[in-house]
């Protein structure tokens, strides 16, 4: 028995290095083809750090009533982010800036993310931003800043601290930080003294940070639907200054003294002075690169320092209004969009609605300390040629059958019907799938892009180019666009999943669990986002939670393998880092899932040390995928560990068949050296014993 303890501590070793390296790479290997890049090339002599945020943002307070509860402050903590994951504004990238939410941004929750998550990860050469909409109130002469289950009777005990933030910044090492605080709201409980207190406190959090807050002294801050459908001011303008509003030199670089000037003039002029945000400028470096917008940057001279707005009215509800081919929101009937904080000049609008001919686009001048109404109006009907109708339906005759000689066919098609009517978004969206399906990644790009400008509000062609990206490693944009359709759909059962899964090759586990969990509440009985909740509870350890969900992944998808067919896996990127080289048709994928999720089962029950299940499960998996190396690995590990604990040669042996097994495939895996050391363990062994 001496020779197997030998082998089985060569097994662990091989364990341990399995479990040591990044979750994903358990079955991942590279897929050879172009990937599209998630941001525009840097000029040369721009140099954007690494960064990181923190978002939070608390308008409905577990413990406050309702006439203290707040109108956007979620809305404006969401659209922080998007800003802030944009390559037209922060480029941050979406792993890297975490969001405390509504019933997430606890006490806890914002010590945790504070005090060990941002002082863990930045380093000197970084940026580090913290963005607060909510609640500020003084207890004892102090200032806190109120977490969504603060006590007001017991606010030292229940709010964070002002104090602490400013050591927290104090400890965090990064060359950059920023401090965005909208915490002394219009109608706020705090009385004008705490009002002052919290201000101030804020401005003085630490030296060296670029603190911008919404309002000074006893000032409160106001939130309104006035303000891009609905936002506080303070934000508003902080959000259109990344942007690039605030560019002023049009260099395409928004500075935090050229933030400052822009959100401070305009807050300023729009609230007629009852509202002035601060910030002191001895304490950070004003030429602190904030956003980098290279599209926003223009050959001509500064416009004077002076801004105008534009007032959008629509004679339909459900108008998404662009400025300068950036969403601004949604209009309705009788409830007009304010775009204020605009620079002087011409800017481009356009009106979209689904299903009509846009209004636009068009050229509006705005004009220095001016309003101007801009009248949107949807008047026809898109009609369809009927021989693009004609094309269109026969390929998705040919899409709907699978194999690369139909997606051949249903391309022909799609493209036919595009040229007889350019505005044919429909088959823009599915030229793109069926681009995707035979791995014409560039192409498939093109035509999703122009699905999504015929049809900006066309969610499903904005989650699917989500799919898409996700195949091709574009997870940042695939986030983007995602978000996009979460926040005007939550109720977008596809978008959370695929979120689930974007959040998951980010190894944001919480994340992903959450978008799953939503997923699953619109639709329990759709298969897929059981399958993502799968993968983020084992890869984060929480293996029996784990095996359930892929279970509940085999059950809901145990269908006659022949309807797989009609499921459109392949367009939804759900194989993305499983490094699937080919992919003929769509029960391919159906299989690969369902391979997947057994031998999801199977890692967690070994685990678990079921060694049994988990040899039970991973040869189900072989059974649709026998040439899957990570299986035989697999297989060949639990064989080990129950040879380890049974004594058994046989056992042993075929331990070794699959370690042999995972070597035939693909003898270049990170593992392959801990196979070899295993088989020469067992070897040893098998000898002794003979």
């Amino acid at each position: 028995m001496q020779t197997i303890r030998f082998f089985a501590l060569a097994c662990l070793l091989a364990l341990t290095a399995l479990a040591q390296q990044k979750p994903q790479s358990q079955r991942d290997l590279k897929v050879e083809k172009d990937v599209v890049p998630e941001a525009p090339a840097k000029s040369e002599t721009v140099k954007i750090p690494r960064s990181y945020a923190l978002v939070i943002g608390i308008a409905k307070y577990k413990n406050l009533p309702e006439q203290h509860q707040l109108h956007y402050s979620e809305r404006d903590a969401e659209a922080v982010y998007s800003i802030l994951i944009s390559p037209e504004g922060g480029n941050f990238r979406a792993e890297n800036v975490h969001t405390l939410i509504g019933g997430k941004a606890t006490l806890a929750g914002i010590r945790r993310e504070l005090e060990e998550w941002l002082p863990s990860v930045a380093k000197e050469e970084d940026r580090v931003l913290v963005y607060f909409a909510g609640h500020g109130f003084v207890a004892q002469g102090q200032a806190y800043l109120a977490p969504f289950d603060i006590e007001l009777s017991r606010i030292p005990q229940t709010a964070y601290p002002m104090a602490t933030l400013g050591s927290v910044f104090g400890r965090i090492k990064a060359k950059w930080k920023v401090l965005l605080t909208d915490s002394c709201h219009s109608g706020a409980i705090a009385p004008d003294a705490d009002v002052q207190t919290i201000n101030r406190s804020l401005i003085d959090v630490t030296r060296s940070v670029f603190s911008l807050t919404a309002s000074r002294d006893r000032e409160r801050s106001f939130e309104s639907p006035d303000w891009g459908g609905g936002h506080g001011i303070f934000t508003y303008y902080v959000v259109r200054g990344f942007e690039g509003e605030a560019d002023e030199n049009r260099d395409g670089i928004v500075t935090a003294d050229e933030l400052a000037e822009y959100v401070r003039t305009n807050v300023r002029a729009a609230t007629e002075g009852k509202q002035n945000p601060t910030s002191d400028r001895s304490s950070f470096d004003p030429d602190m690169l904030l956003a980098y917008v290279p599209t926003h940057a223009a050959a001509r001279e500064a416009p004077p320092p002076r801004f105008g707005a534009l007032i959008v009215e629509s004679n339909m509800d459900g108008v998404e209004v662009f400025l300068d081919d950036k969403s601004m929101g949604i209009v309705d009937k009788g409830q007009p969009l304010r775009l204020p904080g605009l620079m002087p000049g011409t800017h481009t609008i356009r009106g979209v609605k689904m299903g009509y001919e846009p209004d636009g686009p068009r050229d509006e001048t705005v004009y220095p300390g001016q309003e101007k109404t801009v009248s949107i109006k949807i008047l026809i009907l898109r009609r369809r040629n009927k021989a693009a109708v004609d094309a269109f339906d026969k390929g998705m005759e040919f899409y709907s059958k699978g194999y690369e000689t139909n997606y051949r066919k249903a391309v022909e098609s799609f493209e036919k019907a595009l040229a007889i009517d350019p505005g044919y978004s429909q088959a823009a969206l599915y030229l793109g799938r069926s681009y995707n399906a035979l791995f014409e990644e560039q192409k498939a790009d093109q035509a999703f892009r122009k699905a999504i400008e015929i049809d900006p509000d066309y969610l499903e062609a904005r989650a699917s180019y989500a799919g898409m990206l996700l195949d091709v490693g574009g997870t940042d944009e695939a986030i983007r666009q995602l978000t996009v359709v979460v926040q005007r759909d939550p109720g977008n059962g596809m978008a959370q999943y695929l979120l689930a899964q974007a959040f998951r090759t980010k190894d944001q586990f919480a994340q992903s669990v959450e978008a799953a969990d939503a997923a699953i509440k619109l639709n329990p009985s759709n298969p897929e986002p059981h399958f993502w909740l799968a993968e983020s509870l084992r890869l984060s350890g929480s293996y029996e939670k784990g095996a359930e969900a892929y279970a509940e992944y085999l059950r809901l998808s145990d269908f006659d393998s022949k309807l797989a067919g009609k499921m459109n896996y392949y367009v939804l990127g759900f194989l993305a880092g499983f490094g699937k080289k080919k992919r003929a048709a769509q029960t391919d994928i159906w299989k690969d899932l369902r391979s997947l999720a057994y031998f999801g089962i199977c890692d967690c029950q070994r685990k678990l040390k079921n060694y049994d299940a988990a040899i039970a499960n991973c040869q189900k998996a072989l059974n649709y995928d026998s040439e899957d190396p990570y299986i035989h690995y697999a297989l060949g590990l639990a064989y080990a560990y129950k040879a380890q604990a049974t004594g058994s040669m046989e056992t042993l042996s075929a331990a070794r068949q699959h370690f042999a097994a995972m070597l035939k495939l693909n003898s270049d895996m990170a593992e392959a050296d801990y196979a070899r050391k295993n088989i020469a363990s067992i070897d040893a062994a098998l000898r002794d014993r003979r």
